[in-house]
């Protein structure tokens, strides 16, 4: 469900489970379900279109489609607000999701993937972890002992959770980010690419930097400098404040009681000898 590029990378992970199955295929994969007109195929061959033709698949239908099919599902939307509504209307409708793990990522032995749960080629989860629905576990990401991932979390590729770290439902750990050992990110919070999470992040804030610090997520349904660092839609964003994401115990109080800028400098230098420097 989903013909955007996280849709098509399921297709990928799919075809590896299928290629390694020791007489039939584990999965038949019927096509795909968007309600978005731009999926749509049109005469003029559009870019989705083609991008769909050249991996042997079709555009099915809208969700709605869902309903008439007798198959289990994936979810291939990069947003978490729209995995949990598409899989509130998927369940309503009784069907099941599929979990899925590449064969090239690695698994330990005591590792609890909930249901419709994507691990991509390459990620490493240790032991000691639970996910809860539809988490995504992102190419050559990792997360290490005794963590757990909330339903419709995002370990985007490259990012790095420590052990016992605990990521809230709906959140996003962005691109080549990291959270160091027992920290929780909370529900709905967004860790900025390439980002390291020293402290812990409240709910629904937006953090970047390194070490992370909030930042402002700007007009209500607007794209912003969050988005970009994120690499989420403005969508994951609309019930934030729509001027400042700070609650008010953000920012941390500074180190300094003196702002750097108007430290004063000693007026003669203390001299350093070698044996300090040993």
């Amino acid at each position: 469900m989903g013909t955007g590029g996280y849709g098509r990378e399921l297709l990928d992970v799919v075809e590896a489970v299928n290629a390694i199955a020791p007489d039939a295929p584990a999965y038949r994969f019927l096509g795909f379900l968007d309600d978005q007109p731009d999926a749509a195929p049109r005469e003029d061959n559009s870019a989705d279109a083609d991008l769909l033709a050249r991996r042997g698949a079709s555009l099915l239908g809208g969700l709605d489609l869902l309903a008439t099919l007798d198959a289990d599902y994936l979810i291939g939307v990069g947003s978490a607000g729209a995995r949990a509504r598409i899989d509130r209307y998927a369940s309503a409708a009784g069907r099941r999701p599929a979990t899925l793990v590449h064969p090239r990522a690695n698994l330990g032995g005591d590792v609890k993937l909930g249901p419709g749960t994507v691990v991509c080629a390459l990620a490493s989860l240790t032991t000691n972890i639970a996910t809860g629905r539809h988490v995504l576990v992102d190419v050559g990401s990792s997360v290490a002992h005794d963590c757990r991932l909330g339903d419709y979390a995002t370990v985007a590729p490259g990012a790095r959770v420590a052990g016992g770290a605990d990521i809230g439902a709906r959140a996003w750990v962005g691109s080549q980010a990291t959270v160091v050992r027992q920290r929780r990110v909370g529900a709905g919070a967004v860790v900025g690419a390439g980002a390291v999470v020293v402290d812990d992040v409240a709910p629904e804030l937006v953090v970047a930097g390194v070490p992370a610090r909030p930042i402002a997520a700007g007009t209500r349904g607007g794209r912003t400098l969050a988005h970009g660092l994120a690499e989420v839609d403005a969508a994951d964003l609309a019930d934030l404040p729509p001027d400042d994401v700070r609650p008010p115990t953000w920012p941390p109080p500074p180190r300094h009681e003196q702002p750097r800028h108007e430290r004063s400098r000693p007026e003669s230098p203390r001299p350093v000898h070698q044996a300090e420097i040993a």
